[in-house]
C-alpha cells in the first residue's frame, strides 16, 4: 500500500496479511496476483493454490511476509459449486476441449433422489486417477505436454477424499446437473464430473466450476477486483479487507515471551517452554505480535517471523 512520506513522495508500506479474491472467469490465478500487486504497490505476493482460468471464487493471496506462511495453508480442504454437463464428453474434461463424443440424455432416466444417491455413492477416501489434461508431471513432464503430442502415459491414481456431496438442482432442458461438494486437496473435478456421469450411464464434463471455500476462507470473506479497484484510495477500506497471519490461523495457542527470552528466540536459540508439541503464535510481553513458533520436546524453537 502507498502513502506520502513527509516529503511528500510515494512510499510503499508492507502490508503482511491475507487478502481473498474473489477470481473472475477469463482470468488465470497469475493475472490475479499481477493485478493484485499493481493495485496495493505491495512487495510481495503470492496464492495458495492455482484455480483455472474458467473456473472462479475463492483465492487467497498472502501479501508481503505473510508470504512466509504459505506451508501453512496449502493442504486445506476445499469446496466446489460445480455445474456438469451431460451428453458431452470432451478431450479435457471441461468445456474448453474438443468433443469427442455425445450421446442422447433422456432425463426420464432420473429423478433428482436417484441422482442424490449417485452423488453420495462417492463419498469417503479412494484413488482418483487424475484427467490427461493437467500439469501434474509423470517422468518429469507435465501430463498435458502428454496429451497435446498424442502420446500415452500411465498415469499414477491418487488418494482423496470427498467429505460431502449435495445435489443443488437439475436443468431437464439443458442436461445438466448442478451440486456442491467438499473434498480433499488434489481432488480432481473434471475426473469427478466424468466419473458421476458414468454412474448415471451416460458422458458428461465440467461445464462451470466456483470456488466456495478453502479452509477458513469463503465466499463471505472474498472481494471482486473491481471493488478493489474501486477503492484502492480507501486505505482504511483495504485495511477491513486484509486478514492478519493471527487471524487465519486462528486455532493455534499463544505463547507469550518477556524481553530476554524474545532476544534468544529471535536469535534462533531454542527456548524451554511447558507447552505440548505443536505450532503456536508469539508474542511479546506488550502483545505485540512477532510469527510463528514450533514446539518439540518441550522447547520452541523459531519458524516463521513476521
Amino acid at each position: 500500500m502507498m502513502k506520502n512520506d513527509k516529503n511528500g513522495k510515494k512510499e510503499v508500506l508492507m502490508v503482511n496479511g491475507i487478502i481473498v479474491i474473489d477470481k473472475p472467469k477469463g482470468y488465470t490465478s497469475h493475472d490475479v496476483v499481477a493485478k493484485v500487486k499493481r493495485i496495493l504497490q505491495v512487495h510481495k505476493i503470492g496464492h495458495t493454490g492455482t484455480l483455472d482460468p474458467n473456473a472462479t471464487g475463492v483465492l487467497p493471496l498472502l501479501l508481503d511476509n505473510a508470504t512466509k506462511v504459505s506451508k501453512y495453508l496449502i493442504e486445506h480442504d476445499k469446496t466446489y459449486e460445480v455445474v456438469l454437463q451431460l451428453g458431452i464428453r470432451t478431450d479435457t474434461l471441461d468445456g474448453e476441449g474438443n468433443i469427442l463424443e455425445q450421446q442422447i440424455v433422456d432425463w426420464n432416466n432420473y429423478s433428482e433422489g436417484e441422482i442424490e444417491v449417485v452423488l453420495k455413492s462417492f463419498l469417503g477416501t479412494r484413488k482418483q486417477i487424475p484427467p490427461m489434461y493437467s500439469a501434474i508431471k509423470v517422468k518429469g513432464k507435465k501430463l498435458y505436454e502428454y496429451a497435446r503430442k498424442g502420446q500415452n502415459v500411465e498415469i499414477p491414481a491418487r488418494e482423496i477424499t470427498i467429505y460431502d456431496m449435495d445435489l443443488i438442482k437439475v436443468d431437464a432442458i439443458e442436461k445438466q446437473i448442478t451440486f456442491q461438494v467438499a473434498c480433499s486437496k488434489g481432488t480432481y473435478i473434471r475426473s469427478l464430473c466424468e466419473e458421476i456421469a458414468k454412474q448415471l450411464n451416460t458422458i458428461g464434463y465440467m461445464r462451470e466450476l466456483r470456488r466456495t471455500k478453502v479452509g477458513n476462507f469463503s465466499l463471505e470473506n472474498a472481494i471482486t477486483l473491481e471493488e478493489l479497484e474501486q477503492q484502492a484510495e480507501d486505505s482504511l477500506w483495504i485495511k477491513k479487507k486484509i486478514l492478519t497471519v493471527e487471524q487465519v490461523l486462528k486455532d493455534y495457542s499463544t505463547i507469550q515471551l518477556e524481553e530476554k527470552r524474545m532476544h534468544h528466540f529471535l536469535n534462533g536459540v531454542k527456548i524451554s517452554v511447558s507447552q505440548p508439541d505443536g505450532v503456536y503464535h508469539i508474542k511479546d510481553k506488550k502483545g505485540n505480535y512477532i510469527g510463528l513458533g514450533i514446539v518439540e520436546n518441550k522447547k520452541l524453537k523459531r519458524d516463521v517471523i513476521l
